[in-house]
């Protein structure tokens, strides 16, 4: 018996693979698909159409860093007395600038002051946050801001700025002990 169950076993496996194979050679079921692919095939081909070409870019250089900020609030001069005249006005010349008239004026603040035998100093932070004494003639900012006055919570300069037309003119700035202005 093992000899013929052996044997039906084989035949069997073999009938079921010639069935299996019988059944894929004969199907259809791809036949949509293939002539969906020559129809495309068949159509004419497009053209694409070349890339745009970009301008390059140009970059903009900010010039008024040394303008006033819109974001504080305006400047509310008081008329001199002592007026100079208006050719008189003019950048000190010859003049060494210090480490601090490298920073804008809006970037150093005033951080505190000193009283030596009656006369008062400035203590000025930068934006690296070191400070630096200052008194009156130093100069501060970059517009030679010259220190008038300093008392013991702000301090007065005067500022000698362009007045665009090809001459100069003075602006007086106060900067206040911070933490004590208004607003």
């Amino acid at each position: 018996m093992n000899a013929r169950a052996g044997g039906s076993r084989r035949s069997l496996a073999l009938g079921l693979m010639l069935v299996l194979l019988a059944g894929c050679s004969g199907s259809n079921e791809f036949s949509d698909l293939r002539t969906f692919f020559d129809e495309v095939a068949g159509e004419p081909t497009g053209r694409v159409q070349p890339l745009p070409e970009f301008k390059p870019y140009e970059s903009f250089k900010y010039g008024a860093a040394n303008l006033r900020s819109p974001f504080q609030a305006p400047l509310v001069i008081a008329s001199r007395t002592n007026k100079p005249a208006p050719g008189s006005i003019r950048p000190p010349a010859n003049h060494v600038k210090s480490y601090l008239e490298e920073m804008n004026l809006a970037t150093l603040q005033m951080v505190g002051s000193l009283e030596l035998r009656g006369q008062y100093y400035g203590l000025i932070k930068d934006g690296e946050g070191v400070v630096h004494q200052v008194g009156v003639g130093a100069y501060l900012g970059t517009q030679w801001g010259k220190i008038e006055k300093i008392e013991e919570t702000r301090l007065e300069l005067v500022e000698v700025v362009s007045n665009g037309g090809g001459g100069w003119l003075l602006r007086p700035r106060t900067i206040e002990l911070l933490g004590t202005s208004e607003g």
